[in-house]
């Protein structure tokens, strides 16, 4: 087989993800919308998604331009401009990527709503369907991006400026939505259930819209930016790594794998969509884990026969079921932390002595759901390392360690084979919750709230589990775009006993936490701001706590987004800036350590947020099964704002940090070397 005819497989896979997401929101789109005052609420929320992205995707593209010129002054002057072009289309496709998601999902949200007052099962379909979309559109758009330029230029080295502009759109996309959905969200809960006494999403509270808003803003739009990424820079790692294993054995495969891996997750999530069917007095939870399950079920039979087929080496699917397994196995334990379980149960129960108590509580169990993911990832970095190194070691020119190495890129390539499914659950959450607070600010019936509170919990953990696994790919993936990086600057080791290296490790170790301090305090300024304003026109609107007036919802969408705007900046070019210098004051190899050590330090700290606020957020909804309105309950609601902004703005953001580090330090290697400071 030729390799033209190879790489059509790769593309026609992202056709096929394609059209199934086609296929799905058109189905979605025909669903009943409910009656006049669903319609109107979805309306308002669909308007203030569509001026937000509008004006949020100016700033980007803005920032987006000037780099590719930045980019272009320094790789392509006088040449053909492969770096500088393409980061921009990767930076295009990103934003993309996260309209997509973010247009299906404000289509999904009433139809879920309306679909709710008749039964759990077609409620339970629409909504997986309409973050389905998401899923598979990403997975797609990385595939063929990824593809058609490795085809144009011929070498994978040349399209890493893709993944380093899909990772700068995915950082303000996530920071920015994070702020915003986050400052709204505090702000409406803080003076409507806290102070107030009324529902979460009363029509009564001026930032009820500001905060279904923020959830397609944040939670999708910033979600499907981010696993865009994601999938596009792990991939091109991945192949980077296969040329070293090209050249010593002639098999084209070992660059192409990655993309074939990504075709055979492709069909293995289509296949899984059958077997998310709910049923009436079911856990929401049960049909979503199926879908999981058998996804990984097809996705492992798949990478087996791909990778005897091309590489003809068993193990390396062993060293590929590592990854799957790995990617199971965090799912399985985030669920364990954010689910109604016994953690969130403590810290339901913690809240009975109040505010102080949940937090300590909720803060020990984040802090403790970190241990876990971490000794799964390192363990499918061991096993995975070693199976590839017994691949090295029978392959003449290849060797323990580079056989190692690629070991893990495999496992990688396994993990992401279910980003498709994962990556539908996690457009299932906000979906559901913008369709919960349909239900309660139209009026619907007290059945039928009871049952959308009940997907709105399984929404908050599938959201935890995207997080947990989206970590997850960036600790697996950790050795290769290190190694990746140590390729480009032409070294096997960083000696951190070297003073300038052991300042770059100590740098990059705390960047994670000062890039979260800003990012959390953004969200503490935006949401002061939506508090005094919703506290405003309860004081000041003449028959607005009794119903008789309307409040006005424009205003806090516009206090969310101004603040948003603003508040992306800082830590967003912090990101950016920071290897810059630490590169060309300190040298390449220091950078090395800066990049390593933010990885680690990252990974954990963000994961303990994103499961952490998750269990927060969970326990508030524990109690609001039993207990609404009573000092236990705005003990709980005070946890969960806490909670809030770690789990929904910094430690999303962080993981996008991870990536944009790696892709930014491969993309600007050569330039080290030859410029820097220190050699």
């Amino acid at each position: 087989m030729c390799g033209s005819m190879i790489e059509l497989i790769p593309i026609g896979a992202g056709l096929l993800a394609l059209v199934v997401a086609v296929i799905l929101a058109l189905w979605v789109n025909r669903q009943p919308t409910g009656n006049d005052k669903m319609r109107a609420i979805y309306s308002a929320i669909r308007e203030g998604s569509h001026a937000y992205m509008k004006r949020q995707y100016k700033t980007i593209i803005i920032i987006s331009i000037v780099l590719a010129v930045v980019l272009y002054a320094a790789f392509d002057f006088g040449k053909t401009p492969y770096t500088s072009v393409a980061f921009l289309l990767g930076a295009f496709a990103s934003l993309v990527a996260g309209w997509l998601s973010m247009e299906v999902a404000t289509r999904a949200n009433v139809r879920t709503s309306a679909a709710a007052e008749k039964g759990v099962a077609k409620a339970l379909r629409i909504a997986f369907s309409g973050g389905l979309v998401m899923g598979l559109a990403n997975v797609a758009l990385s595939l063929i991006g990824v593809t058609t330029l490795y085809v144009l230029y011929g070498d994978p080295r040349l399209i890493i400026g893709f993944a380093f502009g899909a990772s700068l759109s995915a950082l303000f996309a996530q920071l920015g939505g994070g702020i915003f959905t986050k400052a709204a969200d505090v702000g409406a809960d803080l003076v409507g259930k806290v102070e107030k006494g009324i529902p979460e999403d009363d029509p009564r509270n001026a930032a009820v819209i500001a905060d279904n808003v923020g959830d397609n803003v944040g939670d999708v739009a910033g979600r499907g930016a981010d696993l865009f990424e994601s999938l596009t820079g792990e991939n091109i790692a991945a192949m980077i790594i296969g040329l070293a294993l090209y050249a010593a054995t002639n098999n084209i495969f070992f660059v192409l794998f990655p993309l074939l891996a990504r075709s055979v997750g492709v069909v293995a999530t289509i296949l899984g969509i059958p077997f998310v069917r709910g049923k009436e007095g079911q856990d929401v939870m049960v049909p979503l884990r199926n879908g999981v399950i058998a996804t990984v079920i097809f996705a492992t039979i798949g990478f087996y026969f791909l990778t005897m087929n091309t590489l003809g080496n068993l193990d390396l699917f062993f060293a590929g079921f590592s990854g799957i397994i790995a990617s199971l196995l965090i799912v399985l334990v985030t669920e364990y932390y954010t689910g109604m379980h016994g953690p969130v149960k403590a810290i339901a129960k913690s809240s009975e002595t109040g505010p102080a108590t949940n937090i300590i509580t909720g803060l020990a169990y984040g802090l403790e759901s970190a241990f876990a993911p971490v000794i799964i990832i390192s363990a499918a970095i061991g096993a995975s390392f070693y199976f590839g190194g017994l691949f090295g070691v029978a392959t003449p020119g290849v060797g323990f360690v580079l056989g190692g190495i690629f070991g893990t890129a495999v496992a990688t390539m396994g993990m992401l084979a279910i980003a498709g499914m994962i990556l539908g659950l996690d457009g299932f959450g906000p979906i559901v919750d913008n369709a919960a607070g349909i239900i309660e600010m139209s009026g619907g019936k007290e059945a039928v709230r009871k049952r959308i509170d009940a997907f709105d919990a399984a929404g908050n953990t599938t959201k935890a589990l995207t997080k947990g696994y989206a970590l997850g790919s960036a600790g697996l993936a950790a050795l290769l775009l290190f190694r990746a990086y140590l390729d480009e600057i032409h070294i096997s080791v960083v000696d951190i006993a070297r003073p300038e290296v052991m300042i770059a490790t100590f740098i990059g170790a705390a960047l994670p936490f000062l890039f979260s301090s800003l990012a959390i305090k953004s969200v503490g300024k935006a949401a002061h701001k939506v508090v005094e304003e919703v506290r405003r026109q309860f004081r000041e609107i003449k028959g607005l706590m009794s119903g008789k007036a309307k409040p006005d919802y424009a205003r806090c969408v516009d206090i969310s987004t101004v603040a948003a705007q603003r508040g992306m900046v800082l830590p967003g070019m912090l990101v950016i800036i920071s290897p810059v210098l630490i590169g060309f004051i300190l040298g390449p190899v220091a950078a090395g350590g800066f990049l390593m050590s933010a990885t680690i330090s990252g990974f954990v700290l963000a994961m303990w947020m994103n499961t952490g606020g998750a269990a927060w957020d969970n326990g508030k909804k524990y109690v609001e099964t039993m207990e609404k309105y009573t000092p236990k309950h705005a003990a709980a609601v005070v946890g969960d704002t806490v909670g809030d902004p770690l789990k929904d703005t910094a430690g999303p953001s962080i993981h996008v940090l991870i990536k944009l580090l790696g892709t930014l330090s491969i993309t600007l290697a050569l330039l080290f070397v030859q410029y820097s400071i220190i050699r």
